[in-house]
């Protein structure tokens, strides 16, 4: 991997493609064009605003805290393609059933990897562990790495955008990919608007321990507080997802250990078993946020700058990782046209890809969210109805279940 040029020259670095966000999302893009950029095809900078390639070549300490992602079988597919998944699923947990349910009704739904027939509706995996085979692979790549870099500014020139760095480098790019999660500025910088509808809630996340083996299932169970999900990870363990009313969740962060499992078994009762450990909690406000633009000339917008989902669907990542694929295979087609990389037609074939499971899922998370939060008898029974419903209606169930796994649009 080339390393920053502490001196760089007054010209600035040309490139087809710069990455802001060297996280999960802009990793991912980096290592999916991996063929093109070994062949030459595609000259490629990523930008990362804190220093984690050293972390690659460090021993890997398996943590009891670690935040953890649910990972479709569509994705596992992804990063197959990418030579990447025997080493992702050194410390993946496999779902093999996942369970719907509404706290003090009898509907429920079951999902089951095995009437698809397959070993696995999708994984659960650290997230540091997804970094750490991302960024082994991306320092095998002949790519410009600035790290620790920010963008300082970003200004349209004839061609694509010039990109001052922090680091003192300055780069055009064709290309320029926001892949930064939205947290420094840019999208703003650049005029790009989001439409932000809060939740009024916020997830409490946490690594819990059970009493008995969880056996692949994970658990999502709508409370009137909210829902609750738990994702299978290694051994007894299982991430916790804990929708609280903003500002509920405070008293909850400042439980002790004992009385939170308590207000959890509660909360959540005994499908599961017992809740018998609970690791760092931490608490994130939720909105559904979309970018008003995902494209222009010279640009595209990925992962949680393009788009932020609530969790309980657990499909973020997962949107984000099929945009990543998109793009890629948009670049693939243009290159064959002998497009620019940051060129109209290319993006608006990305946006064309993009477009529909963009709606989809954002439709499909926000509905399940809207639809068991409201406290209504009536629609309670109804909820408990359609759930029984679905879970007799084999056809219904595997649709569900193949669009969760990713394998359908």
């Amino acid at each position: 991997m080339n390393r920053t040029d502490k001196h760089p020259s007054s010209a600035p670095a040309s490139v087809d493609i710069a990455i802001v966000g060297g996280g999960l999302v802009g990793a991912s893009l980096a290592c999916a064009l991996a063929p093109l950029i070994e062949q030459g095809a595609l000259s490629v900078a990523v930008i990362e605003a804190t220093p984690i390639l050293e972390l690659a070549s460090a021993p890997f300490q398996p943590s009891f805290d670690a935040r953890a992602s649910a990972i479709a079988r569509g994705s596992a597919e992804h990063f197959t393609a990418m030579g990447l998944w025997s080493a992702m699923a050194e410390q993946a947990a496999p779902i093999r059933t996942i369970h719907v349910s509404e706290r003090g009704r009898f509907g429920a739904t079951r999902l089951t990897g095995e009437e698809l027939g397959v070993e696995a509706l999708g994984h659960v995996i650290p997230n540091a562990w997804m970094g750490r085979v991302l960024h082994r692979r991306l320092a095998e790549l002949p790519i410009a790495w600035h790290c620790p870099a920010r963008v300082e500014t970003i200004a349209p020139v004839a061609g694509g955008h010039r990109l001052r760095l922090s680091d003192g480098g300055e780069l055009e790019a064709g290309l320029t990919v926001l892949a930064d999660g939205g947290r420094s500025g840019l999208k703003e910088r650049l005029g790009i608007a989001s439409d932000s509808q809060p939740y009024d809630q916020v997830a409490l996340i946490a690594s819990v321990e059970m009493s008995r083996p969880h056996g692949g299932v994970a658990w999502e169970r709508f409370t009137p507080e909210g829902p609750i999900a738990l994702l299978p990870l290694a051994g007894n363990a299982m991430e916790l997802v804990w929708t609280h009313p903003l500002g509920a969740e405070q008293r909850r962060l400042a439980l002790s250990d004992g009385d939170f499992l308590a207000e959890l078994q509660r909360a959540f009762g005994d499908r599961a078993g017992r809740f018998r450990r609970v690791g760092s909690r931490h608490a994130y406000p939720l909105s559904l946020v979309t970018a008003r633009e995902t494209t222009r000339p010279g640009l595209a917008v990925l992962g949680n700058a393009a788009h932020a989902l609530h969790p309980v669907a657990g499909q973020g990542f997962n949107l984000a990782l099929r945009g990543v694929m998109d793009l890629v295979a948009a670049l693939e087609t243009g290159r064959e046209r002998g497009e620019a990389p940051g060129s109209p037609a290319l993006l608006a074939d990305f946006e064309a890809r993009r477009q529909a499971d963009r709606h989809n899922v954002i439709r499909f998370s926000d509905g399940l969210v809207r639809l068991f939060g409201i406290d209504s008898a009536l629609l309670s029974h109804a909820r408990a109805a359609g759930l029984i419903g679905l879970n007799l209606a084999g056809p219904l169930r595997r649709g569900l279940a193949r669009r969760a796994m990713g394998l359908e649009r």
